[in-house]
């Protein structure tokens, strides 16, 4: 068989020893290509045509290209508040990076590819449905300009996998990241006391992604900082989208600053900060209106582990971190309003614009949250527009012209281009999952094809830019697919 070329050049197992444990791909039973995402593998400087032919091979793990060294990556991690001394990757390996068309090294990882030493009981497996949302989330995420963790490719493997609901298809997805480094890397050695081995993974860290920190004063604490950033951005954008992550656990929160992990996500129609769908959240600790907080707090476990490189004096190191720790809420502030500023199509930046935005919010309450923000564009030259929308028009009216004091000269222009009218909806998202499961991928790619172009109004669609009916929406919750 003629493999397509990867050109690997994987840096995690050649500089990382003692980090990760070599595995190769469980058997598969007869894999069959689902999807190829040929726009990404372009982009990953691969061939679409040489990979077709041996697709369903490679992106199963039933063959591995030339340069491939599939390994498992140890982390630890906080899940829902409760520290865990080892997790890893259960069922995922790591096959290698390449260089892509930018210059830019990325990580191709298989997730569903069988048991590996850090799989902890479970099998491994993945299956259809788990599989295509990360897919198709995904995809929908970078269409948004969203840093994400994308998808190469889903492959059915022709098992079956067993959960509680019964038999399921087995799949496997193959993921690409800017690397798979999270928060919880760094608490996996912390917490065995490996300072040295901390210290080579912050120096990896760096190199990856943040070179040009290596000659600052403070390289380490440089390098939080910019983790930092890239975090607080992150939030702020799933904020403005109504995006609710479901499992925020420091081990699926990356350095490189993408969202990863795409298991118990959806995206909150009906407008209430203490939405949640993931059925194991039940206390709400990563409710849509939860993330900015937890964002802070898990950026404190990532502080933890790095004090001994910020200074040798314990003192000293301590008080650099809660200093920074101290300014995340304002960080993260300052992107929020960026983010908000862009959706109300606001000129400028006054001090009363978060007091605007929240007051709009208020409002928005129980409203769709993607179509509220977008019927702002035609607001701007008939305010009554909205009315049909929000049932508190009282608070709307009270709003209106405090928004329409702030208004940039092309906000209509701004509003279209801050704001989608198409998000994966829930419950087009479960009608395309099923159907897929069921062996019938056309609804799937529908609204694929939607989500990918989701700020340009088309005719016929207007079905995919509408909320589910309330007894969907009532009871719909989201699983984390292991």
């Amino acid at each position: 068989m003629t493999m397509a070329d990867f050109s690997f050049d994987n840096s995690y197992a050649r500089d990382l020893a003692g980090m990760y444990v070599a595995q190769r791909p469980a058997a598969v039973a007869a894999p069959r290509l689902l999807r190829l995402n040929t726009a990404l593998a372009e982009e990953l400087g691969l061939d679409p045509v040489a990979l077709a032919p041996v697709a369903a091979e490679v992106f199963s793990g039933a063959h591995l290209p030339e340069g491939a060294e599939p390994i498992a990556q140890a982390y630890a991690g906080h899940q829902f508040g409760g520290f865990s001394t080892q997790l890893g990757d259960g069922r995922a390996l790591l096959l290698g990076e390449v260089i892509d068309s930018h210059g830019a090294r990325r990580d191709i990882a298989l997730k569903g590819s069988g048991r590996t030493p850090f799989s902890r009981g479970g099998d491994g497996l993945a299956a259809v449905g788990p599989v295509l949302r990360e897919y198709l989330i995904g995809e929908a995420m970078a269409a948004l300009g969203v840093p994400t963790t994308r998808a190469l490719a889903a492959v059915a493997t022709g098992g079956q996998v067993w959960r509680d609901s019964g038999a399921l298809p087995g799949a496997v997805l193959t993921r690409v990241a800017s690397s798979h480094l999270r928060v919880g890397t760094f608490q996996f050695f912390a917490a065995r006391g490996q300072a040295d081995m901390v210290q080579r993974l912050a120096d990896y860290a760096m190199a990856r992604h943040d070179p040009e920190l290596r000659g600052a004063e403070r390289p380490y604490l440089a390098f939080f900082d910019a983790v930092v950033a890239r975090q607080a951005r992150l939030i702020a954008q799933w904020m403005g989208l109504g995006f609710i992550h479901g499992v925020m656990n420091t081990d699926n929160m990356t350095i490189s600053g993408e969202t990863i992990d795409y298991g118990p996500c959806a995206f909150m129609e009906a407008y209430a900060p203490g939405t949640v769908f993931s059925s194991i959240d039940r206390q709400g600790r990563y409710a849509y209106g939860n993330q900015p907080a937890i964002l802070g707090w898990n950026l404190a476990r990532l502080a933890e582990t790095l004090l001994p490189l910020f200074d040798a004096d314990e003192k000293t190191a301590v008080d650099l971190a809660n200093a920074r720790l101290e300014g995340i809420a304002a960080l993260y502030q300052a992107e929020w309003l960026a983010v908000m500023r862009g959706k109300l199509g606001l000129a400028g930046e006054d001090a009363g614009d978060a007091a605007l935005a929240e007051g709009f919010l208020a409002a928005l309450t129980g409203t769709d949250f993607t179509r509220g923000f977008g019927a702002l564009a035609d607001a701007v030259r008939d305010p009554g527009r909205l009315h049909g929308l929000f049932g508190d028009r009282a608070a709307l009216e009270r709003w209106l012209p405090q928004w329409q004091a702030r208004l940039a000269p092309d906000a209509p222009a701004r509003i279209r281009a801050a704001n989608p009218i198409y998000i994966p909806r829930n419950q087009r998202v479960e009608e395309a999952l099923s159907a897929a499961e069921a062996g019938d991928m056309a609804p799937f790619e529908r609204l694929l094809a939607v989500i990918t172009d989701p700020y340009t109004e088309r005719p016929g669609l207007e079905a995919y830019a509408l909320p589910a009916p309330e007894a969907f929406a009532d009871t719909f919750r989201t699983f984390c697919g292991t």
